[in-house]
C-alpha cells in the first residue's frame, strides 16, 4: 500500500470542506487533480470512501474511521515539523556540560544564562567533577562538553586549549598594589595561599621563586582557588590566581572587592580546555555554545586586568 502524505491531506481537506472543488481551492489545486487523487486512494485502499450521488459525496463510515488515523498520522507530522525547526533554530534540545571546578561556581552559568535566555525548552545538565573524571565522562560520550585543565591527548577527544596567564591576587591596600607587574622577588618570603603541591600552578610558582633566587613560603595550601580569595582580602597573604576564579570573583562583588589583580612576571600559564566527544557528531546547540564559551575564555585576561 502506497499512501503519500499528498493523499492524506487531500482526503483530509474533502472530509474538512464535504466537497471536492472547495477541497481543490483550499489546497490550490484543480479539482480533476483531488479528484484524481482520491480515486487513487481508494484503489490503494481497495474500499470505497465516498459515495457518489447526484453530484455529492456523501462520507463512508470507513472514511470517518480513516480520517482519525489521517489526523493522528499529519498532526504528529506537525509537530514533527515545529521541533524539528526549533531544534534548528536551536530552540529544543538538550546540552549536557561537566565543568572543573573554578568555572562552575560563576563564569559557566553565566554563559548558560546568557545563552539560554532566549530558549526556554532547552534542557540542561551542568555537573561539576575534576578535570580527570571530565576526561573520561567526555571521551564515554556521557557528556556533550567538557571545561577542565588541559589534558593530553586522546583519540576519542576532540579539544580546544587555551592558554591563560595566571595573575596574583593582593588585598586592595597592600604597598604591591600600586605595581602593574609584580614579580617573585616583591613577594620575597611573604605569606602565600597556594594549591596543592602536584597542581601545575604551584609547580611553576616554585620553579619561578627558585629561579629569581626569592624565598617561597605556602602558609595555605589548598583544594580549589577560590578559598584563597577570602585569605588575600584579610590581609592575610598574597595569591597566585587562575584567570576563571578572578573574573567569577570580580562579578559577584557588589562593591570595590578587597582584592586586586596584577600580572605576575614570570608568566605562570593555566591551561583550560574545551573537550568533546571524537567518535559521535557535534550537535549545533552544542556547536553553537562550544563558540560562545571559547570566545569568552580568548577575551577573558583583557577583562579581568581591566577590571
Amino acid at each position: 500500500m502506497n499512501l503519500t502524505l499528498h493523499a492524506l491531506n487531500a482526503f483530509r481537506e474533502t472530509m474538512r470542506s464535504g466537497s471536492i472543488s472547495q477541497a481543490a481551492r483550499t489546497l490550490g489545486r484543480t479539482q480533476p487533480a483531488v479528484s484524481s487523487v482520491i480515486s487513487n486512494l481508494e484503489s490503494e485502499l481497495g474500499f470505497a470512501l465516498f459515495i457518489r450521488e447526484s453530484g455529492k459525496l456523501t462520507p463512508t463510515p470507513e472514511a470517518h474511521f480513516f480520517l482519525e488515523e489521517c489526523d493522528t498520522i499529519l498532526d504528529r507530522l506537525d509537530q514533527t515539523r515545529r521541533t524539528l525547526a526549533g531544534i534548528a533554530k536551536l530552540h529544543k534540545g538538550r546540552l549536557r556540560i561537566a565543568c572543573h571546578p573554578a568555572a562552575s561556581g560563576f563564569f559557566m552559568p553565566q554563559l548558560l544564562s546568557a545563552f539560554l535566555a532566549d530558549k526556554p525548552e532547552i534542557d540542561v545538565s551542568l555537573m561539576m567533577r575534576s578535570s580527570r573524571v571530565i576526561e573520561d565522562l567526555i571521551a564515554s560520550q556521557q557528556f556533550d562538553l567538557g571545561l577542565a585543565e588541559t589534558p593530553g591527548p586522546r583519540a576519542s577527544m576532540g579539544q580546544q586549549d587555551f592558554d591563560l596567564e595566571c595573575i596574583v591576587a593582593l588585598p586592595r591596600h597592600d604597598p604591591l598594589a600600586d605595581r602593574p607587574v609584580i614579580t617573585p622577588s616583591d613577594l620575597d618570603g611573604a605569606n602565600m595561599a597556594m594549591l596543592f603541591d602536584e597542581h601545575a600552578i604551584t609547580v611553576q610558582t616554585r620553579q619561578a621563586f627558585e629561579r629569581a633566587g626569592a624565598r617561597f613560603r605556602r602558609r595555605f595550601e589548598l583544594q580549589t582557588v577560590l578559598p584563597g580569595l577570602q585569605f588575600v582580602e584579610a590581609g592575610m597573604c598574597y595569591m597566585i590566581c587562575d584567570m576563571i576564579t578572578a573574573h567569577g570573583f570580580l562579578q559577584t562583588c557588589d562593591t570595590p572587592p578587597g582584592v586586586v589583580f596584577r600580572q605576575f612576571r614570570p608568566r605562570i600559564s593555566s591551561g583550560i580546555s574545551l573537550l568533546w566527544p571524537a567518535q559521535a557528531p557535534m550537535s549545533l546547540l552544542s556547536k553553537s555554545f562550544l563558540d560562545l564559551v571559547a570566545a569568552r575564555l580568548a577575551a577573558l585576561p583583557g577583562e579581568v586586568l581591566r577590571d
